[in-house]
């Protein structure tokens, strides 16, 4: 069984890549990763999510000893003779991470913001899915402008991802963010069965207030194996009591003074900000992704480690909290 590393002294904060050598933080990001989650993925696995690993192939006559969970049922009613479907395995995984990098995510009140915490969730799945001929692509959307770089193969083409990531210039204020429109553009052309990794905050809603990610990452979970990455700093949750706050929407640009000295106020704060993490949940979880919740005031290392261990668990028959 999978160990989970004890938090670390630093609180596992990625660094900071609004200051400083942007080279030598992410070189001291790639050092954290490896250390901590070499060893975590024993042998070749499809994903981050335990999956078949093979692409649907012919049809072929039935013989004693194949997998009868192989059944071709259409063509075996068709032609009256049974059938079974041939499989066609994945040597290589093809992995998409679409990456929210709106307004949204330049908020951080933890140990690091929001933004940093996306990129070092790309990172630790550079790390877990880039071997042996894998190749890992990325849509990278800010609102203002959406980023596609190809998949390609090879430890030095996920390092050249990751820096011009991190360029990405950030959203001005008042630009509202679109993830559907960074996921529409995954989905279509259709590409190879693969892992598709999303990023991101998940508060963009349309008009009704429904989510607008739900739609199209459900068309992608038709072909692809999912995993939701939701990006999520404390004072998104819950507020404490500094007086009057003065706060901005950096996807509006509306300002609004805030009574946080009003025990009332923050405990429906606290109950609206529940239901509307309790509404992404399900909406996650009614697309068929997988959903990994990091915190910006947490060791978002040992929430993926704990997250990978859970998963395996779970798909080797075992226990998963």
């Amino acid at each position: 069984m999978t160990s989970v590393p004890p938090p670390r002294p630093d609180g596992g904060a990625p660094p900071h890549f609004g200051s400083g050598n942007s080279e030598v933080l992410l070189r001291r990001l790639e050092l954290t990763v490896r250390r901590r989650l070499d060893g975590l993925l024993q042998g070749d696995q499809l994903g981050l999510v335990p999956g078949s690993g093979s692409e649907a192939g012919d049809s072929r006559s039935y013989h004693p000893g194949d997998d009868v969970r192989r059944m071709d049922w259409p063509v075996t009613a068709r032609t009256q003779v049974p059938h079974v479907r041939e499989t066609i395995a994945d040597r290589e995984l093809e992995t998409w991470a679409v990456v929210d990098l709106s307004a949204s995510l330049d908020f951080g009140t933890g140990q690091c913001e929001k933004r940093d915490l996306a990129i070092a969730a790309l990172s630790a799945v550079s790390h877990l899915t880039v071997r042996g001929g894998n190749r890992l692509g990325a849509v990278v959307t800010t609102g203002e402008r959406v980023d596609r770089y190809p998949a390609a193969p090879g430890r030095l083409a996920a390092d050249r991802l990751l820096r011009a990531v991190v360029a990405t210039p950030r959203a001005s204020g008042g630009r509202r963010g679109d993830l559907a429109a960074a996921l529409e553009l995954l989905r279509r052309p259709q590409r190879r069965r693969g892992l598709v990794v999303v990023v991101s905050d998940f508060l963009g809603s349309d008009v009704r207030g429904d989510a607008d990610w739900e739609r199209p990452l459900r068309g992608l979970s038709a072909r692809h194996e999912l995993l939701a990455v939701e990006v999520v700093d404390p004072r998104e949750l819950e507020l404490t009591d500094v007086g009057l706050l003065t706060v901005v929407d950096p996807e509006s640009g509306r300002t609004l003074e805030v009574p946080t000295g009003d025990a009332e106020f923050r405990r429906r704060f606290a109950e609206g900000a529940a239901a509307q993490r309790a509404e992404i949940a399900a909406a996650l979880r009614r697309t068929g992704a997988a959903h990994l919740r990091l915190r910006t005031d947490r060791d978002w290392l040992a929430d993926v480690v704990r997250f990978v261990a859970d998963r395996r668990r779970a798909g080797s028959g075992g226990a998963s909290r």
